[in-house]
């Protein structure tokens, strides 16, 4: 019994909004209306408002909704301008980076030139003159260097030196690449 009473009174309640709903839909149009007499109801909850109010509401909504339209443009074009921005200063950088590497080719290729020229008067040079010369150097420094001759010209110097910088010398050759990966 309860529980038709609640069935009842929701139906009840269902069909008073339908009623309302019913009377927003024919309500007359706004150049009918001459003076708001009572007030129209709009949806199915207690808010009701008359054409002129409804009509302002609409107009402010649709000033703030320009607003927002505007900000966003607004944002838009700030990010265009932040994305042509970024760009530019990426090709400079790009740019820079080429400019380096060219430099740095250049410089290694220098090196390396500077490296064959004093090779080659290592190997002109008397073994003698040249095994004193290196018995000076530091070891890592005459092993580069002494890795870089032709063997004969290399065993040349080596047999010059004293042992035990001959020796010194010899252990960094052969222990400069037992730490490369062989795979």
């Amino acid at each position: 019994m309860f529980l038709t009473g609640l069935m009842l009174t929701s139906g009840a309640i269902r069909l008073g909004a339908g009623w309302s709903a019913a009377q927003a839909l024919t309500a007359p149009a706004p150049d009918e209306v001459t003076e708001p007499k009572s007030q129209t109801a709009l949806s199915a909850d207690t808010c009701t408002k008359t054409t002129p109010e409804v009509l302002a509401a609409f107009r402010e909504r649709e000033e703030l909704l320009a607003t927002r339209e505007y900000a966003a443009e607004e944002r838009a074009a700030a990010l265009a301008m932040a994305e042509d921005l970024i760009r530019k200063r990426l090709a400079e950088l790009e740019a820079a980076e080429a400019a380096l590497a060219e430099t740095l080719a250049r410089a290694d290729g220098a090196a390396e030139g500077d490296l064959t020229r004093l090779t080659s008067v290592y190997e002109a040079m008397k073994p003698k003159e040249a095994a004193a010369l290196f018995s000076t150097m530091d070891p890592q420094f005459a092993a580069g260097f002494l890795g870089r001759l032709r063997p004969e010209a290399a065993a040349a110097i080596l047999s010059g030196m004293d042992a035990q910088a001959a020796y010194a010398i010899s252990a960094i050759l052969a222990g400069r690449n037992a730490r490369v990966p062989t795979r």
